[in-house]
């Protein structure tokens, strides 16, 4: 159901902080409210506090919103607490892969520009070490063979002159 948000009123609230609302604007542009907010009958809010905050700040008149009966004041709070509670953030690894599966189908040739970068690289890196390789199966150059210079207390005889 689509709210005026002009009509939502906001009791008071456990979180204070809203944090960094940007990202959360940016993504309400690019892919629009994906998750409703919640109010009562009377249009008090009971979840959704940044959304709603996000969302005054783009300049919208209306929201998406999720009514319920009135909670009781400990259901209230238990619910601000839930929402915010049980939200996970994504490990770096799981934010790295989703990254990389979103460029890989935004630019899927990107991939194989890629693998044939790295193609190319390890080839030129074998064609080097093939050659390499092939110096050093030359024959060796042969080093001149030194002899031990004689000292005068030594027996000529030991040094085949």
């Amino acid at each position: 159901m689509q709210v005026n948000i002009s009509d939502i009123k906001v009791p008071e609230r456990i979180r204070k902080d809203n944090g960094n609302l940007d990202p959360l604007m940016d993504s309400l542009k690019r892919c629009g409210q994906l998750n409703p907010i919640t109010v009562t009958h009377k249009l008090e809010l009971v979840a959704g506090f940044r959304r709603l905050t996000a969302a005054k700040r783009l300049g919208w008149k209306v929201i998406n919103a999720t009514v319920i009966d009135s909670p009781s004041e400990i259901r209230r709070v238990e619910i601000e607490m839930e929402e915010n509670l049980c939200r996970k953030d994504f490990a770096p690894e799981e934010l790295l892969a989703g990254l990389k599966k979103l460029e890989e189908l935004r630019n899927p040739k990107l991939g194989t520009r890629l693998k044939n970068v790295l193609k190319n690289v390890f080839s030129k890196l074998t064609f080097w070490k093939r050659r390499k390789n092939k110096r050093n199966n030359e024959p060796e150059i042969q080093q001149p063979v030194s002899y031990p210079t004689p000292r005068a207390d030594d027996e000529p005889a030991n040094y085949g002159v």
